[in-house]
């Protein structure tokens, strides 16, 4: 009996210093990652301060961004081989042979008790005794569902509600060949240069592994996603030209949205048969309906989460408007709830929330108290701001902390080859074609300003960091770390030398600046003094744009906000009930008070009189004298003189007086409605 009770004793004393061990241990890890997030926290602080003494200092060769992986690539070079590391394993470590992969979890039966292990990843064969070290270093690599989930939202939602539409939309049609051909033709170039190199690589017995040729067209889709965020920087502190903004804008927004849905795309092309990387026709169309079919849901998805929101702000009796921080709080959650709402649904949630937070600023944001409105775009701003720097920071952190790199000269050099043909093939030839429909051209040095802020940033880094499990994916992941490196030190830090070289204006005022080629021109206002503006036609404005604009105006807002006409004027009169149900009082009330901004970007031939010199030419015909009212020559836009006289006629007329126009300027004479 006494044998039996000192048995149990020191079992449960054995029990006591097991918890006492588990408790210590869970306390340290605690400790490490407190110690992982204030380092994080240190180098946002740190960049913080030196962002504003730039900013004092005026300082524009190095962006925030840059400054940020610089202070991340430091920490990682401390964390590497500044802190001593300590044998964990005196022993080889049991070996054993598995038919499958390695699993997940492991739950092994130790003494009557059963524990429960998980995978870690793997461990470098040269670094076996230095598990403590190696465990630190997967504790700052964070797992990359945190950059989908976290981090990503803030940015792509700020980049879609701080959307400037005026620029924009007059630029739509060309921004969605760039973002949407562009890319895919960037992608196809460098997937098929790439797999020249690693066939390259095989010959000259640099390639250890397996790379196939859906691996090349995968790299070629990540890199392929721009994130001029230097560039863009540069062009707003120092009012660059707005149209040359919105292309470099739009583009990299639509374009990573595109890049991301390609690239789930090519992981999703699976032909049939035993070679599963070789082409084949129905896979690749499978691959296009893939393609198309998550892009379309996640628009779909974000945009009704948008009108859901506006809807909610919209009716006057949920009196959210009385709480703006509830409706702050509200309108917060909806927007993150569309990114992980697309993502739980199969679909892209960068898609989703990106045109979520168009949808947000054209109509919620309509919706929103006065205090709102500024809490909203302050709250996503500051995120979007801190998440961007993160991202860049970890970025020069995991250049020295990620523990599978695969450095391959050969593959790094053709990468940076690649992408700049790829760039080449997306910009020059698009442009080309796209001028030939354009009335205002992309000039050649907006082409070579393009070519040069084609850098890669947080969307090429968050792709690549996704899925590192193989060979390949490692490679790749290495590579497009060193392109983003390259790219936003070399040609953000050489912006402002290239905006000077390329002749590009700046010190433009975007609200002003509303010629795109320069041609300075006159509008005659309501009281007659003359200011200068922006070519309003129609004509300037996408086809595709006018179009939605005249459904959007007419019906949408109305229905969404509390801006725009009733329905009660835009429906037909047999619709006079359910307008006057639909319409709120708001609208009657600000109807005549309120204007809607986006339709600066409309106007109608009746609208419009162009006067050359002391001849007036009007859209519907009409005409006048500039100087004593009386009649004169009198020409309409379409090219046909009031009465009988020639297309020909008009020509001439114009051609003969560019001389005048150039010295005099344009005046283009809106009708004022006189107000009693």
């Amino acid at each position: 009996v006494c044998h039996l009770v000192t048995v149990s004793g020191l079992k449960a004393e054995d029990d006591g210093m097991e918890e006492l061990a588990t408790e210590k241990e869970a306390e340290e890890s605690h400790r490490q990652d407190s110690v992982n997030l204030l380092t994080f926290i240190l180098l946002l602080t740190l960049t913080i301060l030196t962002i504003w003494l730039f900013k004092h200092r005026r300082v524009r060769f190095l962006h925030e961004t840059g400054l940020a992986m610089i202070y991340g690539l430091l920490v990682g070079v401390i964390l590497r081989y500044g802190i001593p590391a300590t044998s964990y394993h005196n022993k080889t470590p049991p070996s054993c042979s598995l038919k499958e992969g390695p699993a997940s979890t492991l739950l092994l039966n130790v003494s009557g008790k059963f524990f429960e292990y998980t995978l870690k990843g793997e461990i470098n064969s040269r670094e076996i005794h230095n598990v403590e070290q190696n465990d630190m270093l997967r504790k700052v690599t964070f797992d990359p569902e945190v950059f989908f989930n976290i981090l990503l939202p803030p940015i792509i939602f700020h980049a879609g509600y701080s959307l400037k539409k005026r620029h924009f939309f007059r630029n739509l049609g060309s921004i969605i060949t760039y973002a949407f051909l562009g890319t895919a033709i960037s992608c196809f170039v460098i997937g098929n240069l790439m797999y020249g190199v690693v066939k390259l690589m095989q010959v000259v017995g640099q390639l250890t592994d397996k790379f196939y040729y859906t691996d090349c067209l995968f790299f070629g889709a990540v890199i392929s996603a721009t994130d001029p965020v230097t560039v863009l920087a540069i062009f707003n502190e120092l009012h660059a030209d707005g149209d040359l903004y919105a292309l470099l804008f739009g583009e990299s927004v639509m374009n990573d949205a595109v890049a991301i849905v390609l690239s789930s795309s090519i992981v999703a092309y699976q032909p049939s048969g035993t070679n599963t990387h070789m082409f084949d026709a129905s896979a690749f169309f499978k691959s296009v309906g893939v393609f198309l079919g998550i892009f379309s849901g996640s628009f779909v998805m974000g945009a009704a989460t948008g009108v859901v929101t506006a809807l909610i702000s919209f009716f006057d009796f949920t009196k959210l408007h009385c709480f703006p921080l509830l409706e702050t709080a509200l309108f917060f959650l909806m927007s993150w709830s569309t990114f992980l709402l697309a993502e739980a649904c199969g679909f892209t949630g960068v898609v989703a929330v990106l045109f979520c937070g168009i949808t947000q600023a054209h109509y919620t944001y309509n919706n929103l108290s006065e205090e709102s409105t500024k809490r909203t775009k302050q709250l996503f701003e500051v995120l979007h701001f801190l998440a961007e720097n993160f991202i860049f920071s970890y970025m020069g952190l995991a250049l020295f902390t990620f523990q599978n790199h695969i450095f391959s000269p050969i593959f790094i050099i053709g990468a940076f080859i690649a992408i700049f043909i790829g760039r080449a093939f997306n910009i020059y030839p698009l442009s080309f074609l796209l001028n030939l429909g354009r009335r205002h051209k992309i000039k050649g040095n907006f082409q070579h300003m393009m070519m040069f802020a084609g850098l890669r940033g947080a969307m090429a880094f968050a792709l690549a960091i996704r899925d590192t499990a193989t060979y390949a994916r490692q490679m790749m992941f290495t590579t497009t770390l060193l392109i983003v490196f390259f790219t936003v030190w070399v040609f953000g830090g050489g912006t402002t030398a290239m905006l000077s070289w390329l002749h590009i204006r700046v010190g433009v005022d975007p609200d002003q600046d509303l010629q795109p080629c320069g041609d300075s021109f006159q509008v005659l206002q309501g009281d007659g003094s003359q200011a200068e503006g922006q070519s309003k036609t129609k004509q300037e404005s996408a086809w595709l744009f006018r179009l939605w604009y005249t459904f959007d105006h007419n019906y949408l807002k109305p229905i969404l906000t509390h801006s725009g006409p009733p329905l009660t004027s835009t429906l037909p009169s047999y619709c006079g009930p359910l307008a006057s149900c639909l319409t709120s009082p708001q609208a009657y009330e600000n109807h005549e008070q309120l204007r809607d901004h986006d339709s600066d970007l409309i106007r109608n031939d009746s609208d419009l009189t162009y006067t050359f010199g002391d001849t007036a030419i009007t859209a519907n015909g009409a005409s006048g004298s500039g100087g004593d009212g009386a009649g004169g020559s009198g020409w309409s836009v379409n090219g046909k003189r009031s009465g009988s006289t020639s297309e020909e006629a008009l020509e001439r007329e114009l051609d003969s007086r560019e001389q005048e126009l150039l010295s005099r300027g344009t005046r283009l004479v809106f009708p004022i409605e006189d107000h009693v």
